[in-house]
């Protein structure tokens, strides 16, 4: 196993760490990125090299110490080599969401004063110039991408090759400035605005001093071990604090290689020609894999579906035992492990919001050492996991390393209480926000705002977010993130909130996966025109219904979801109902959707509709529908008596 500690203590910054890797090992392959569908190669000579030009470049252009370098784009070698870039310099760097709106995008650019925004491409570059003044202290906007920024004619413009170009002219001129940049940098110094997931209201900067995140990666990878032989591939947003963890951090350490897809369109593809030996996906991505995979199946052959359900059954089967099924293996998934990417993994985790138990024993039963890991910005990302001898899908798992404690605050008579944690690595707290950080992070401790226990084996289960679990008028506590995983286990159910507290039962405002249930229409020659047509077809009701009514039957009878509907539209994190990392923002759907919940629970058999949706690229469209209110007991009788 490498030093990783000892590494840390040689080089305790981004740019030192980079500098070493490129001195000992500058021709070996740190980066690939695919392109034109090729896949191109960076040594870490060559990320190195381009770390230096973008730093010098922008000494150039007068970007200093504490000054704000924000990045915003698809997860690209150029992203990476400019957060590295921002922190040799002594800035910070502050990582978008490439599908951030323009008033989000403002908002954080002007909290952080940014001097000077990487941008990948056209599209991000419009987005930055329709801010014009609302965000004066941009001064210069680098793009990577020339492709239709001809048309452009802003002085705040500048292509990243001339930028690198400049950074080469100053190299020339001063040699040794690079180095001494570098030299000044300090592990203990903020190097990363870090997001938070904003479920309440707008994020929150975390300031994270980059020696720190490496510190916590060597807790990470002591547990986890990661070498020069790994591949990785790149797909969660870089913004994000694991991402972060895994891209940057353990990357830089362990000398793995990071591999950055062409787009989303081709991602599975691409991650397949890697064929990776590690992956850390977001429920939402395991959840969408494992629906593409049933829809694959209900359009196969009857034998192939017969072969599937028996490969199913004999693996799931095994997996309760705590074993592998060799026939399961035979039949389905060895060549279903091949066709997804699978092959080569030693590893796989995830994490960023709670995977429902079904999904994760889908993955197990098929030979992916999948994990789960939990954490949060402010810890610097996971500060639990998985052993590998004791995977719990109903848990989090244990602390990475004894430094890590862990302790559950105010526990009721059941033993749930807060999740409070700390460790040697944790934030410096939020940045412009002194309130804020003194009043989550108390004597060392983080309050996660999280609600869990601790079980029989000490592995830590993490329940919900303490103000959103909820309990019905006569007493009975729940979760309602528990029963929406189950829900989503459904290849039809993309996403769902349930509703309950403080009512007589609860209720579910369902999102079709509409990628799949079209399908499934057209198949069986049911016509429609739009999403919204589609989510009011009987036929659709009827197959949601059965769904409900499968997952009802595992849950408590105070759990059961006694009424459902199907929404008109999917939620979206740009209309404020999601967080860009996909969680639910309760409030926002609680006031957004409060007739529809009224009416639900004022006993209306269907809810009339009239509203404008707005899309991203400024053009509307009205949606007059009505949204049928499924009443579990009535109709589910109803439809078994017509059957």
């Amino acid at each position: 196993m490498m030093d990783y500690a000892g590494r840390v203590k040689q080089a305790d910054t981004y740019p030192k760490l980079l500098r070493l890797n490129a001195k000992e090992h500058g021709g070996e392959i740190a980066l690939r990125e695919k392109d034109f569908g090729l896949w191109r190669e960076f040594t870490w000579n060559d990320y190195h090299t381009r770390v230096k030009d973008f730093t010098l470049g922008m000494v150039e252009l007068g970007i200093a110490r504490g000054d704000v370098i924000g990045i915003i784009g698809d997860n690209r070698p150029d992203w990476v080599s400019a957060e590295i870039a921002a922190h040799a310099i002594g800035g910070m760097s502050l990582g978008l969401y490439r599908d951030v709106l323009d008033e989000e995008a403002a908002y954080l650019l002007n909290y952080g004063e940014a001097k000077i925004v990487f941008a990948e491409d056209e599209e991000q570059v419009d987005k930055l110039l329709t801010l014009a003044d609302r965000v004066p202290a941009l001064k210069h906007i680098v793009y990577s991408d020339p492709r239709g920024m001809r048309k452009y004619d802003d002085p705040r413009l500048l292509e990243a090759d001339r930028l690198a170009q400049m950074g080469r002219d100053r190299a020339a001129r001063e040699p040794g400035l690079y180095d001494q940049l570098v030299d000044a940098t300090k592990g203990e110094d903020v190097a990363i605005l870090c997001t938070t997931s904003g479920t309440t209201s707008h994020p929150k900067l975390a300031m994270l001093a980059a020696g720190r995140v490496l510190g916590h990666c060597a807790v990470y990878l002591s547990f986890d071990p990661k070498g020069p032989d790994d591949e990785y591939v790149s797909v969660l947003p870089l913004p994000w604090i694991m991402e972060q963890v895994y891209a940057l951090g353990k990357g830089l350490l362990s000398r793995m290689k990071v591999n950055f897809v062409e787009q989303a369109d081709t991602m599975m593809n691409d991650f397949r020609e890697i064929a990776p030996t590690f992956v850390l996906f977001a429920p939402r991505v395991w959840e969408g894999i494992a629906a593409d995979v049933r829809a694959r199946v209900m359009d196969a052959s009857p034998l192939k579906q017969s072969l599937y359900e028996l490969g199913m059954k004999s693996g799931l089967s095994a997996l309760a035992n705590g074993k592998r099924s060799a026939v399961a293996d035979t039949l389905l998934f060895r060549a279903l492990r091949d066709r997804l990417g699978f092959t080569r993994l030693r590893s796989a985790a995830t994490g960023g919001a709670a995977l429902g138990p079904d999904t994760f024993k889908f993955f197990r039963a098929m030979g992916v050492p999948l994990r789960t890991l939990y954490g949060q910005t402010e810890t610097l990302g996971a500060f639990t996991l998985h052993a590998p001898d004791a995977v719990d899908p109903d848990t989090t798992g244990i602390a990475m390393g004894s430094g890590i404690e862990i302790e559950v605050r105010d526990p009721d008579v059941q033993g749930v209480g807060e999740i409070v944690v700390r460790h040697p690595n944790m934030f410096l707290g939020y940045y412009k926000s002194p309130e804020a950080s003194a009043a989550d992070l108390r004597d060392g401790w983080m309050h996660s705002g999280d609600a869990g226990y601790f079980n029989d084996n000490k592995q830590l289960v993490v329940i919900d977010r303490i103000k959103d679990l909820a309990q019905t008028a006569r007493g009975e506590r729940f979760s309602p993130q528990y029963i929406e995983n189950k829900l989503k286990f459904s290849p039809y159910i993309a996403e769902t909130v349930v509703l309950g507290d403080n009512r007589d039962a609860l209720a579910a405002m369902i999102c079709i996966r509409f990628s799949i249930i079209s399908k499934w229409a057209e198949k069986n020659r049911i016509s429609f025109t739009t999403y919204t047509d589609l989510s009011s077809r009987p036929e659709v009701y009827e197959m949601i219904r059965k769904e409900v009514e499968t997952v009802n039957a595992t849950l408590p009878p105070a759990q059961r979801i006694a009424k459902f509907l199907l929404l008109y539209k999917e939620l979206d994190a740009d209309d404020g109902e999601l967080t860009r990392t996909r969680k639910v923002r309760r409030s926002v759907i609680n006031e957004k959707y409060a007739d529809i919940i009224d009416g639900i629970y004022g006993g209306a058999r269907d809810i009339p509709v009239d509203t404008t949706i707005r899309f991203q690229d400024g053009t509307s469209q009205r949606i007059r529908t009505r949204l049928v209110v499924v009443d579990m007991a009535l109709d589910g009788a109803r439809m078994e008596a017509a059957e």
